[in-house]
């Protein structure tokens, strides 16, 4: 138990510390009005027309961190591909059949996200699609990989 919650700390902090970057390189866009049109899609779904740059919505941030420079919210990304496996490892101990659904539906997840970013014309954008997909990928290995370590597990003991 106390090396999964040591794995989590370790996790959430990467994943406070790459956002809170995060938010400071996208809140670049607020000198950029040539990008408000494209990079602020928060705003444009809830109808906030745009004046100036305190106008932008602070989840456009991110978008413009991930389409211009995606390092660190593509290690927000890998932190939480990282933190769901260590809780899909920690259920797993207690529901082996609530660990390979979780899998499942997360590997699902990053197969539609994966598929938002495909053939994206930003380098950003084909660094999330690449994530994705390999996250989706580690994910649908996983339920598989926990789906047969169960089914075996029960044959082998007495």
């Amino acid at each position: 138990m106390f090396k999964y919650v040591i794995q989590l700390i370790l996790g959430f902090l990467t994943l406070l510390m790459s956002t809170a970057i995060s938010w400071y390189e996208g809140s670049g866009i607020i000198d950029n009005p040539l990008e408000w049109k494209y990079s602020t899609p928060v705003s444009q779904i809830f109808n906030i027309e745009i004046n100036n740059g305190q106008d932008i919505s602070q989840l456009d941030y991110f978008v413009y961190a991930a389409k211009f420079q995606p390092f660190f919210p593509a290690i927000m990304i890998v932190s939480v591909l990282y933190i769901c496996t260590v809780v899909i490892f920690f259920i797993f101990q207690l529901n082996h059949q609530l660990a390979i659904i979780l899998s499942g539906i997360i590997s699902c997840l990053f197969i539609v996200i994966s598929g938002i970013f495909f053939n994206s014309s930003t380098v950003g954008g084909n660094v999330f699609f690449w994530i994705t997909a390999v996250g989706a990928f580690i994910f649908i290995s996983l339920s598989i990989s926990l789906w047969y370590r169960k089914k075996f597990m029960f044959k082998l003991q007495p």
